[in-house]
């Protein structure tokens, strides 16, 4: 399978940030896209001050970033839009109560996904978010 990413050359691997608090969600998550032959995961965040160093080391393609992280997810979304202005931003969250998505939205994500939806489903959202 050939990949296009949005900053790389094709059938270069996207390169995903994965920001979350829980630990062991961040360990499976890891695991889900480092089983994707089109998808890298370069590093994994688990506060706002991580997060935004990361974003700028890195400069990912796509960064999956929890709302309710902590350092405040529509804030810590901003920022890496700041440092890493290329990054897509996928919110992850246990909520899709209407405020919530409405932070992130204007905070700059391009996909808002809910935590236990199916590994297939999050994939599709994740490379929907990495088209240019």
């Amino acid at each position: 399978m050939t990949a296009a990413t949005p900053g790389g050359s094709p059938g270069a691997p996207f390169s995903v940030l994965l920001c979350d608090d829980n630990v062991m969600l961040l360990e499976t998550l890891s695991e889900v896209i480092r089983a994707q032959p089109d998808m890298e995961v370069v590093a994994t965040a688990c506060d706002g001050e991580q997060a935004l160093r990361l974003a700028g080391c890195h400069r990912p393609d796509l960064v999956i970033l929890d709302v309710r992280f902590p350092g405040d997810g529509p804030s810590v979304a901003r920022g890496i839009a700041r440092c890493s202005p290329d990054s897509r931003i996928v919110a992850f969250s246990a909520y899709d109560d209407k405020g919530s998505v409405e932070r992130m939205t204007s905070a700059g994500v391009s996909e808002y996904v809910l935590k236990g939806m199916s590994n297939r489903e999050l994939l599709a959202a994740l490379r929907r978010a990495a088209q240019p």
